[in-house]
């Protein structure tokens, strides 16, 4: 694996994110994982960014996005992302629609932050 792959997945592992497991999933196949790493740092932009829709009380929206997102981020290894994503579709289910905000608006800090992580080694 090259240097500054390892030096992002250092930098992913620093936040929380499974790299070991995640890499296993894609059969030891590190180039491989890095791809889909950069595609789910420019997919939140657009199809996952889940606020406005929140913005707009679209909750069924909200909820297939949320559902998107963790299932993605499991595959990715990304802990931190899958276990609020798992709560807040949780929440929603359960019509916590309040609560499942408030835990968003604590993670998109974390995404936000696991894709600036990501994007800086992609360039």
């Amino acid at each position: 694996m090259e240097q500054f792959d390892e030096l992002m997945f250092d930098e992913l592992k620093a936040l929380g994110v499974d790299v070991q497991a995640a890499v296993e999933r894609f059969m030891g196949n590190g180039a491989l994982y890095k791809k889909f790493l950069g595609k789910f740092a420019k997919a939140p932009r657009d199809e996952y960014y889940v606020p406005v829709d929140f913005d707009a009380e679209n909750y069924e929206k909200v909820l297939a996005k949320a559902h998107t997102i963790k299932g993605v981020t499991a595959n990715l290894g990304i802990d931190p992302l899958y276990k609020a994503y798992d709560e807040i579709v949780t929440l929603l289910r359960d019509g916590e629609i309040e609560e499942a905000r408030r835990i968003l608006e604590k993670t998109i800090p974390v995404q936000n932050e696991i894709i600036a992580c990501i994007e800086k080694h992609m360039a």
